[in-house]
């Protein structure tokens, strides 16, 4: 089990990650914008990924530090801090700021995934986020994707999985999600898992 810096037990990482993480090489390079407290970030590191988090949240990055290359931006005021950079994956959970979409599928290197995950429209009905700001139309990922091959993609609602090792409670919520890969070499296989399938096993 992961643990804080505080010695608790670390939130869980997105069960999305988890599901996907297979497709990346070893020692891949790995954006996670907005990345916050570092749940996904902790994670990746076990892993072995050499790892770029960005967010703008100083105080929780200043927890990160020697996991990652930490960044500190608000980028929906301030210019994209890591103009002309390229990483292996893209990784982006809970978070939506429409102008940036482009950005960040142009942030995926050739051969490279983008890793998406948020709230999507419905959620307003249940509880937080209910501003459509923060909610994703149906097909809009999608539509971000174009030119991308979209290897997954999910739209619709997931059930609450109870209490988590830590305390933490995953609440039921409307998600959109996708992994999208840019230019794979010829006769790419993604192989597929079902969710929490082990390692290596394709779904039937």
């Amino acid at each position: 089990m992961l643990l804080s810096s505080h010695g608790a037990p670390a939130p869980q990482p997105s069960r999305w990650l988890q599901r996907w993480c297979h497709l990346l090489p070893a020692g891949a390079r790995i954006l996670d914008f907005a990345c916050g407290s570092g749940r996904n970030l902790r994670w990746l590191a076990a892993q072995g990924f050499a790892l770029t988090g960005v967010d703008r949240d100083a105080a929780a990055l200043a927890a990160l530090a020697g996991i990652a290359e930490l960044v500190v931006a608000d980028v929906e005021q301030d210019p994209w801090p890591l103009s002309g950079r390229r990483f292996d994956a893209v990784l982006v959970t809970n978070y939506l700021w429409r102008p940036l979409l482009p950005t960040l599928v142009d942030s995926v290197a050739a051969g490279g995934l983008l890793i998406y995950e948020t709230f999507a429209d419905g959620q307003q009905t249940i509880g937080r986020p209910a501003r459509s700001d923060f909610l994703l139309q149906p097909g809009e990922l999608l539509q971000a994707c174009r030119g991308l091959r979209v290897v997954a993609y999910e739209d619709g609602f997931v059930e609450g999985s109870g209490e988590q090792p830590g305390g933490a409670i995953t609440a039921p919520r409307f998600v959109q999600r996708i992994v999208a890969c840019r230019t794979p070499p010829p006769q790419a296989r993604f192989l597929l898992r079902p969710p929490g399938g082990p390692p290596g096993k394709a779904g039937g």
